[in-house]
């Protein structure tokens, strides 16, 4: 409980922290609570077209007279849900991977290793791009192929973290009291290592929803869902002259992605005390 009071006292005092956070929690209200926030439905389309932002569209309207404050507001609900799933699967599967490959050793460790390393001189975006162009562009496998592709990074975190934990007091107790290797890495190695990709994992989410903006600016998106990517792609035409169409999701886009990034260094200085000290000095 005093470990926990004071991991929490650590991540307020770190102002970046505390600040994406705030940023989190306000698009996770606006994602849940849509329905309730936007004046108009996403997908309505009006004959105030290009129309600036005034009272009735506080964003503008679009090409097609839809309300971009709508869209945007909609569009929170897939970049997090795409940031969440795809650093999810990528933080289970580096955490699996770099468990095994650092407890075991040997073979395994060295096959796994040059996987890993094979993976990481691999241009991950551009390795992205011909697999959403063969086999479609549904959000479901955007998710999956930006976590397939991602979890390198917390394999190696997860196996420095094997390494060392494997040689602490209470792991060597457990193999003498015949503890067997499965339940030791279930219960006291990815338990206690896990932290930091937890740490890594929070940057990865906003790396997740750049991406999928990427990729529906390139027209590599989902077509049936609202993302900002595919709002600044059908909105760059009319830049111009109806600059809000592409300003807001961008806005938005930058909030969240800085956002995650401030949760990640507040996790990691919350963890690890000394980085604060260091960045201190």
């Amino acid at each position: 409980m005093n470990a926990t009071r004071g991991f929490i006292k650590r991540y307020f005092s770190n102002k970046y922290g505390s600040a994406g956070l705030f940023i989190f929690l306000a698009m996770v209200f606006c994602a849940v609570f849509a329905e309730w926030i936007c004046p108009y439905k996403p997908g309505q389309m009006s004959s105030e077209i290009l129309r600036s932002p005034s009272s009735s569209h506080l964003f503008g309207t679009d090409h097609l007279g839809r309300d971009v404050f709508s869209r945007v507001i909609y569009g929170t609900r897939t970049s997090l849900l795409v940031g969440f799933v795809a650093a999810g699967l990528s933080a289970l599967i580096g955490i699996f991977v770099g468990t095994v490959s650092g407890y075991y050793g040997g073979i395994a460790d060295e096959v796994i290793s040059k996987i890993i390393d094979s993976f990481l001189m691999i241009p991950v975006f551009f390795l992205i791009l011909i697999i959403v162009a063969i086999f479609g562009r549904n959000l479901f496998y955007i998710m999956i192929v930006i976590g397939l592709t991602t979890w390198p990074s917390n394999a190696r975190i997860m196996r420095a973290q094997t390494l060392s934990i494997k040689e602490r007091a209470f792991v060597k107790i457990a193999r003498a009291n015949g503890e067997s290797k499965i339940r030791i890495i279930f219960s006291r190695i990815i338990p206690n290592g896990m932290y930091p990709v937890i740490a890594n994992s929070a940057l990865q989410i906003g790396g997740a929803i750049l991406t999928e903006a990427a990729l529906s600016f390139l027209g590599l998106g989902d077509p049936n869902v609202m993302s900002w990517g595919k709002m600044i792609s059908e909105g760059k035409s009319y830049m111009t002259f109806a600059w809000w169409i592409i300003v807001f999701p961008g806005i938005f886009t930058i909030l969240t992605v800085i956002g995650f990034s401030f949760i990640g260094d507040g996790l990691q200085r919350a963890l690890y005390p000394a980085l604060s000290e260091v960045g201190n000095e």
